[in-house]
């Protein structure tokens, strides 16, 4: 049997190419805070994960938290099996509630650890690799219409077909964002209107009802579920639901409600890995579409999402997400990268990703 015998726990930070990225509510991100957890064994072997909260005024979770949080629950996990990641959750939930995006670069780096272990990649061991590669969404930051549209159009010409508007702002410019963007995208295009809980009720319906007749998701129009059901109810264009979903339950809820067509799974969101796959597998079942993806993160969390996204029927993989082209530091070797609009998981053991040890800084604290 293979034992945790120390937890590294990084802080690193990583800059935005675009210098600043901008989103619902005033946030605002240029170097982003993350969290990477190394997980050493007593065979040697050693698995890698990573969390990158989206400040600390988007989700209940904040960089400092993460830390904080695995210096809290750490010491119960050396001893155990990395490998058996129902009794690694069952631990780290008795130890810790709630609190899921702490949890979640641990079960990652298990996963890491499990793959290298059995000699297979995440992807295999999560259910098989569907696809040639997974197509991407390109996440376009809030600023004034005019300049949204033209990094629409240089992304598509790096190859991305499908385009997350970050809206959720004035009424009257968000009205114009969406119009202006979908005039410029050929018919099979994808275009997310994306309001990270942005707007008040009679808001979103104003964006709604002037810009339903173009071919447009809404996502996350309003702060509660409450009222995203209410608008729900209100356009017949397909729903996106993300923040609200943030449990197995919610999502039952959600389901049964008719609340959305698509959910967004952030695999910080729900505690990791574990988790995420089983929300993802309960979709598949339910016939619920998935953008599969994380709140932010680096080059070993777009791994890990590439493994969650490869591994899911392509019918049922909306979209995903590569965080690491967004970002202006890379710190590890074999991570996805893009090629034309997709990404592709590792066919390497694990997440397929070594930290390039150069660039790491000396770790923040380590638990034996």
């Amino acid at each position: 049997m293979t034992k945790i015998s120390s937890i590294e726990v990084y802080q690193i930070d990583i800059p935005i190419k675009e210098g600043k990225y901008n989103w619902s509510h005033g946030n605002s991100v240029s170097v982003f805070d993350s969290t990477i957890v190394k997980i050493n064994t007593d065979k040697k072997i050693s698995g890698l994960g990573e969390v990158c909260t989206l400040g600390s005024s988007y989700l209940p979770a904040y960089s400092e938290g993460v830390r904080t949080g695995i210096n809290k629950i750490g010491k119960a996990l050396i001893g155990l099996d990395p490998t058996d990641l129902s009794m690694i959750n069952s631990v780290m939930d008795i130890n810790l509630k709630g609190h899921n995006y702490v949890k979640s670069p641990i079960d990652m780096a298990c996963w890491d650890i499990l793959g290298k272990c059995t000699n297979q990649s995440v992807w295999k061991i999560l259910g098989g690799k569907f696809g040639k590669n997974v197509r991407l969404y390109r996440a376009i930051s809030q600023e004034d219409p005019a300049t949204m549209s033209k990094k629409v159009k240089e992304y598509k010409q790096e190859g991305y077909t499908k385009f997350q508007l970050k809206v959720g702002g004035d009424p009257n410019e968000d009205i114009e964002r969406i119009k202006l963007v979908r005039s410029i995208l050929d018919k099979s295009d994808v275009l997310v209107a994306d309001a990270n809980t942005g707007w008040l009720m009679h808001e979103a319906l104003r964006v709604i009802k002037a810009t339903e007749y173009l071919d447009v998701y809404y996502e996350q129009p309003c702060a509660s579920y409450e009222e995203c059901l209410s608008i729900r109810n209100k356009t017949y264009n397909p729903f996106i639901l993300d923040e609200s979903i943030d449990s197995i339950n919610t999502f039952l809820r959600a389901f049964h409600d008719d609340a959305m067509d698509i959910i967004n799974i952030k695999i910080s969101k729900l505690g990791g890995i574990t988790k995420s796959k089983l929300l993802r597998d309960l979709c598949v079942e339910l016939g619920i579409a998935m953008t599969i993806e994380d709140s932010w993160g680096g080059d070993i969390a777009t791994a890990a999402i590439a493994h969650l996204a490869h591994s899911t029927q392509e019918k049922f993989c909306f979209s995903s997400t590569d965080f690491n082209s967004y970002n202006s530091f890379n710190y590890a070797n074999g991570s996805p990268q893009r090629d034309k609009g997709c990404f592709s998981a590792s066919d390497k053991p694990g997440l397929g990703v070594s930290v390039d040890e150069k660039l790491m800084p000396v770790p923040e604290f380590e638990i034996k």
